[in-house]
Formats: C-alpha cells, sequence, structure tokens
C-alpha cells in the first residue's frame, strides 16, 4: 500500500506536457490528492455514456471537502467537446500549479484559503477517447458516445429544444445543483476569444440588434476582459485568420453565433453562476509539443479569472432567532433575474457586481422587503467581497423550497412592446415570485 501510495505521489510530482488519457488523468488526479489530503478533495460526479469514464472533479482549498460560510465556490470545466483538448490539459497543469505553490507563493496561499475551487478536466471522456486522428477542426469526437453535443444539450431559457438530457449533462446539473456555484468557465477550443451569456435569445434581450444582453452585463464583460487582457494574446482580437473579428479578445455569445441549450446560459439563469466560454487555440486538437506554450499563455489569465468570485457581494439572511432563511430573494435593485436569485440552505447569497452604489433588496416572502444601501469597492485582491448580512426581526420561519420551472422562462415575455417597456423585468420578477410561492 505504501508503494502505491509513493507511486500515486511520484506521478503528481511529474506531470509532462502531453495529452493523459481515462487512466492517467484518474491517475495523476489520485496521486495528487493522496499528495495534498489536506487541501484536497477528489470525487466523480457522475459517469459518462460508455460507463467507463468517471467525470472527475479535484476540489482545492483549505476546506476541499464541504461548504463554508462566507467561502465562494469556482469552477472550471473542460473538454466538454471531447475533441478540444487544450483545456483538458491545462487544468492540470493548473492543479500542479496551485498545489505546488500553496505556502510558498502567499497570492495562491490567499486565495486557496478563501476560495474552493473545482476542477474537472474532462465533461466528456468517451469523446476524448473516441478521437483517434487528432485534427485541428472536427472529429466525432465532439459528441459524447450517443452522438450528442453536450453544449446544446441543457434546458435553453428562450425555447423548448427537447433535448434528451444525456447522463454527463445531468451530472453536470445535479453538481450545480448541489453547490452553491458563483463564477465558473468552460474551456473551448476552435477560436480564441471569450465568449459571454446569453448564448441564445430574443427580442426581450435584444436580440434584433444581433446582441443579446442579460441583466449583468457589465459584470460579464469585465470577467471576459479579465481573463482576454491577462491571457498572452486574446485580448489583440486578432482571432485565428487575423481578420480581428474579436476587439479586445472578447465576444457576447449571440452576437457570434446562436446557440441553443448552451452550459452557460443555464448556470447564470438555473444555476446564479456567472459563467463564459474560453475558447483557447484556433486548432482544437494541436501536437502534444505545443501544450506548454498553451499552459503559458493562460497561466495568468486562469488564476486572475478565479479571483472575479471576490467580486461584488455576499452575506446571510437570518431569522429573529439568527437562524438563516434559505430560499430569501437577494438581488440588486434594476437588475432582476428572470429566475430570482435566492439564499441557500445557510441563507448565504453571493452577488458579483463592479464597484459602485447598489441598492440590496432582501425578501422573505409574505414579509417587507429590506434594502440596503452599499458602495462596492474592486476587493478581489483582499479575496472577499463586501459582507452585507440582511436580518429579518419578525420572521420566525424557513421559507419553502422554491425552484424555477425549467420551460423556456424568456418565451412568455416576448411581446411585440415588450423590448421598449423598462418595467418589463420587476413584472416578471414579481410574476415568478407569485407562482413560485402561491
Amino acid at each position: 500500500d505504501v508503494l502505491a501510495v509513493l507511486c500515486l505521489v511520484s506521478l503528481a510530482a511529474a506531470l509532462d506536457f502531453k495529452y493523459h488519457h481515462a487512466e492517467e488523468l484518474e491517475a495523476y488526479l489520485k496521486g495528487v490528492h493522496a499528495a495534498y489530503p489536506a487541501i484536497t478533495h477528489l470525487h466523480s460526479i457522475g459517469r459518462s455514456v460508455e460507463g467507463r469514464g468517471d467525470l472527475w472533479v479535484l476540489v482545492l482549498g483549505r476546506f476541499p471537502t464541504h461548504h463554508k460560510i462566507g467561502i465562494p465556490e469556482f469552477k472550471y470545466v473542460a473538454n466538454m467537446h471531447g475533441d478540444e483538448t487544450v483545456g483538458r490539459e491545462i487544468l492540470l497543469h493548473l492543479i500542479d500549479f496551485l498545489v505546488t505553490s500553496y505556502r510558498r507563493d502567499p497570492i495562491i496561499t490567499r486565495l486557496l484559503n478563501n476560495t474552493r475551487i473545482h476542477i474537472m478536466p474532462t465533461m466528456n471522456p468517451d469523446g476524448f477517447e473516441a478521437t483517434k486522428v487528432p485534427d485541428c477542426y472536427y472529429t466525432r469526437g465532439r459528441y459524447n458516445k450517443n452522438g450528442e453535443d453536450l453544449n446544446r444539450n441543457f434546458p435553453d431559457a428562450f425555447e423548448n429544444n427537447n433535448a434528451s438530457i444525456q447522463p454527463e449533462t445531468q451530472a453536470v446539473m445535479n453538481w450545480i445543483k448541489n453547490e452553491t456555484f458563483v463564477l465558473s468557465a468552460n474551456l473551448h477550443g476552435g477560436a480564441l476569444v471569450a465568449s459571454y451569456t446569453f448564448d441564445n435569445g430574443n427580442s426581450v434581450t435584444g436580440s434584433l440588434k444581433g446582441y443579446s444582453r442579460s441583466p449583468d452585463d457589465d459584470v460579464f464583460i469585465h470577467l471576459a476582459k479579465t481573463y482576454s487582457f491577462n491571457h498572452a494574446i486574446m485580448y489583440k482580437g486578432t482571432g485565428c485568420d487575423n481578420r480581428q473579428p474579436f476587439p479586445e479578445g472578447i465576444t457576447n455569445g449571440y452576437s457570434w453565433y446562436q446557440l441553443e441549450g448552451g452550459m452557460q446560459d443555464y448556470n447564470y439563469v438555473w444555476g446564479q453562476c456567472f459563467e463564459i466560454t474560453l475558447e483557447l487555440s484556433c486548432c482544437k486538437y494541436p501536437p502534444a509539443d505545443q501544450l506548454e506554450k498553451f499552459w503559458r499563455d493562460n497561466k495568468v489569465a486562469l488564476i486572475e479569472y478565479i479571483k472575479q468570485v471576490h467580486l461584488g457581494v455576499k452575506g446571510q439572511v437570518t431569522d429573529k432567532n439568527g437562524n438563516p432563511i434559505p430560499n430569501a430573494i437577494v438581488e440588486a435593485k434594476g437588475r432582476p433575474h428572470i429566475c430570482p436569485y435566492r439564499t441557500n440552505e445557510q441563507g448565504e447569497y453571493f452577488l458579483l457586481l463592479l464597484p459602485g452604489t447598489y441598492v440590496i433588496n432582501a425578501t422573505v416572502p409574505g414579509f417587507k422587503p429590506m434594502l440596503k444601501t452599499v458602495e462596492i469597492h474592486d476587493n478581489t485582491g483582499n479575496f472577499s467581497a463586501l459582507k452585507q448580512d440582511f436580518s429579518f426581526s419578525e420572521v420566525s420561519i424557513r421559507s419553502r423550497a422554491a425552484s424555477c420551472p425549467k420551460t423556456p422562462l424568456y418565451r412568455e415575455l416576448e411581446q411585440p412592446s415588450a423590448a421598449v417597456k423598462p418595467t418589463l423585468h420587476v413584472l416578471v420578477l414579481t410574476t415568478v415570485m407569485l407562482v413560485i410561492f402561491k
């Protein structure tokens, strides 16, 4: 047994710049966990269609095994298209960098002490293994074993995409539901750009003008730019054919091309988690000898992006006895979400907001809303968002569990005059709340 652990530890120590197939990837993750048990937790959130591939997640942080009040949850997911491989490998190198820098590098130490980081190197292990002949442009390995595109497989907020939910998709949906994720990115290949929500849209979100705007568009632009400007060349916007298609290396997903059933929109609408899509390489499956350069190009951006989980404001909503109130709605005035953002089981909320003055509205159904004005500064360097708690002195109840319907939420709003009604989001919020709490 000791020998086995030593073998695993030596595996963890020697991470080469090459492609790691299923067995090697699993051995590497187990080796890291064996070598750094105090700051890592390794678990599988499910299995792929073929059943041979576990969907491994390595969690890193001071409290890796469980959520701690006040510590935000962050995730990176790669290789959901099996033939887009750069993300898969650079996430392994990110893991290596984080565990070896802990207690040596003060920034990484503070990052891990104040953030719980979840890393899934592959969401589509079957697709990766099926890609026998690597190609820069396209192979069947893009899809899962059932021939489904996992990034068209999530419930869509704009239309019924009637997707037959795949095991990999369902596993990720359950994972999102079971954690309080605040910020995320999914790593792809085939372009060089940071793309942000919405990927789909209608007249309510501005699709008639070729841009599908979320209520947090300013935050998404900031997140995308954080990645592109910390990347070696993404910010130059030259893309992959030197026609400068992406100014500053970012794009609204819908402006680039419309897609339904995408993972980033699902995270934002139903998971209360801001996610962007990172296209990291012009070639989907480049030769292994280029991997070291991809790691160097992305290293700083990967770290700086994680820090953004500490933007904005966070806190707890409690009753008169100091008990947490789950499912209280907490939103910044003027930017309500179509599926209202609610507190978790510990009564916690996290809202990503840029520096500025905001009114935060906490609502427990049946009671008067509580409003607090906050002045938000950029606290990402301090690894903690502004703290603002709410205590409802007249409340001594636990809010009932409330979940948003999985039907396309934006479709019902699309009226001929909807696009010009400034009160639309307020009406939506009220309607959704009435439906939920009836």
